[in-house]
């Protein structure tokens, strides 16, 4: 198998290994990427009746998808005033509820399926590290008065009772939301996609595409597949293969480090399998995993190769400031991820010409916003609805290049620094 050496990699339940494409072969539907995007459009088409196929340049869930924090919990990377400003208000509510919805979505694959080794576990906690609990409570009440969801406020002595940091002032539990093993919940649909007769060819980067007719093409460099329908999504590892998605995003780089085995010491600072992610513009989010026996802690992103041990040396300032505790915790493993993000900082999602697809760009959203993406373009394409439509005010507009990219690194710059002050007042 073709993984970079992450937690999850090591942790895999299954170690299946499927062939690259040799040949000739038509299907209903070819979807490029074996991410998330592109496992749940081809596991609902195959649901659906179609014949699919998809290509994944290495291993199913290579990418960003196998690589994150696991979490599974409602909303977008960017806010939800920012995209009624866009958007309008009835479709920024209309788009909120969909991301709620993607979070049912993953927990009933999980049990519908029963996919081993994915390990949800319920509840994550948003903590503050300022005062604020006025704030906090009245979100609570707005997500409850619009959204029906129910989110727990938790003040500081609850929350310090839970995370042993005078850095944390308040918190909001969100009960429905959880977190996961993302890389065994991807082979789990994958696997599930060939039951239903769809095929997966992996070593299999797509090198070329006719898209000009009626029955489009999709070449590598041992097979081509023919198909009515293609759906692109690549996320942060597109490459040049379709110039006008590529010009459409920024590759973002993301980390994560896992802790050695230690228990004790990690209950000595946190008394909760909740995953937790701070209010911070530029923040962190970790989780307990191994029944509370390591930590999983990700955060920061850069915008060109960094090394890794120096972004976990970051990752690890940041820990033992939150948690001085925790000095002592060695980290066993650290790895990074490329994210796609685009400007708008919306997914983008839609059909860039008859037949051809795209469903990408879910840094920072989510493993339920991305499947649920997923979702809406197979209902597309299987005539059930038009959903997507809902995306059409956040398209594949310019990125900016590398100016784009050196802008996204100054803006996170920006964010870490007024984070630092808003911390300083409090």
């Amino acid at each position: 198998m073709n993984y970079p050496d992450t937690y999850y990699s090591r942790t895999l339940a299954d170690r299946l290994e499927r062939p690259a494409l040799s040949g000739q072969i038509d299907c209903d539907t070819v979807v490029i990427g074996g991410g998330l995007a592109g496992l749940t459009t081809a596991l609902q088409l195959a649901r659906g009746g179609q014949k699919v196929v998809v290509l994944e340049a290495k291993s199913v869930g290579f990418g960003a998808s196998g690589r994150n924090g696991g979490f599974v919990s409602a909303g977008y990377s960017t806010g939800e005033d920012q995209i009624a400003r866009i958007s309008g208000a009835t479709k920024a509510h209309q788009l909120h509820l969909m991301s709620i919805e993607g979070v049912d979505f993953v927990r009933d694959t999980i049990a519908r399926l029963g996919i081993a080794g994915v390990d949800p576990v319920d509840g994550i906690t948003s903590v503050m590290r300022y005062d604020d609990g006025d704030g906090m409570r009245a979100y609570a009440e707005v997500s409850r008065s619009k959204y029906g969801q129910e989110l727990d406020y938790l003040d500081t002595a609850k929350v310090r009772q839970n995370l042993k940091s005078k850095r944390y002032f308040h918190g909001l539990r969100d009960r429905k939301a959880f977190h996961i093993h993302p890389l065994n919940y991807l082979r789990g649909i994958a696997a599930e996609i060939e039951r239903l007769g769809g095929a997966i060819y992996e070593n299999s980067p797509a090198l070329s595409t006719d898209l000009s007719s009626g029955n489009k093409q999709v070449c590598t460099s041992a097979g081509t597949v023919t198909a009515r329908t293609v759906v692109l999504s690549t996320g942060g590892y597109t490459d040049v293969l379709n110039a006008r998605l590529k010009r459409a995003f920024l590759p973002i780089a993301t980390y994560v480090m896992v802790s050695e085995v230690a228990p004790d010491l990690l209950a000595s600072a946190i008394n909760t399998r909740d995953g937790i992610g701070d209010n911070r513009r530029a923040g962190d989010y970790y989780r307990l995993v191994e029944g509370g026996k390591r930590l999983l802690w990700g955060g920061r992103i850069t915008t060109r190769a960094a090394s890794t041990a120096g972004m976990v040396e970051e990752l690890r300032r940041e820990m033992t400031n939150t948690y001085p505790q925790l000095r002592e915790l060695k980290t066993e493993l650290a790895w990074s991820g490329l994210m796609a993000y685009a400007r708008h900082l919306m997914p983008q999602i839609g059909e860039m010409q008859p037949g051809v697809w795209h469903c990408t760009a879910f840094g920072g959203h989510g493993l339920n916003t991305t499947a649920i993406g997923g979702k809406i373009v197979a209902e597309a394409i299987l005539g059930e609805s038009d959903r997507y439509r809902l995306f059409a005010p956040f398209g594949l507009a310019w990125a900016g290049g590398a100016a784009g990219l050196a802008v996204a690194q100054l803006t996170y710059w920006k964010l870490q620094a007024q984070d630092w002050w808003r911390e300083r007042a409090a």
